[in-house]
């Protein structure tokens, strides 16, 4: 199946993709600050730049979208209908990198926690998955 978008729409779409500052990551330090938790955010010097890290605690947090990192059994993680083998590839790359820079960061100490966008898409979903979050952090 073939692009149901012009190159300049694709263009302009993929543009307004941002790998920082997420609405979702947004909302995760939001929570994690109101609760106390102090963090510094995607520091060049830790493979993977993760997107929240808790130095004192050695903990990486990285806030994946479904897409992007390959959610498997979610409904957002679905590869596109065009140009599906081109999706595939870009898809199983991005899981390969994500899972070198979880053992980089394991092997020097640090605990890695991921959250996925579809866990917190809606307020029930994110009044769930925050509280279980800080919970993982404070057990450390």
């Amino acid at each position: 199946m073939t692009d149901t978008r012009t190159k300049e729409q694709r263009s302009r779409m993929m543009s307004a993709v941002h790998s920082k500052d997420t609405t979702i990551e947004l909302l995760v330090r939001r929570y994690l600050w109101s609760n106390g938790i102090r963090y510094r955010l995607h520091p060049k010097n830790l493979p993977g730049k993760p997107d929240i890290v808790i130095p004192k605690r050695k903990i990486a947090i990285f806030v994946h979208g479904c897409f992007w990192h390959g959610h498997e059994y979610c409904s957002l993680g679905r590869l596109p209908k065009s140009r599906v083998e081109y999706w595939r590839k870009k898809i199983e790359k991005n899981k390969d990198r994500d899972r070198r820079v979880i053992d980089n960061l394991e092997v020097d100490g640090w605990r890695c926690i991921i959250i996925w966008h579809c866990q917190l898409r809606t307020k029930k979903a994110a009044s769930n998955a925050l509280p279980y979050l800080l919970n993982q952090i404070k057990k450390n």
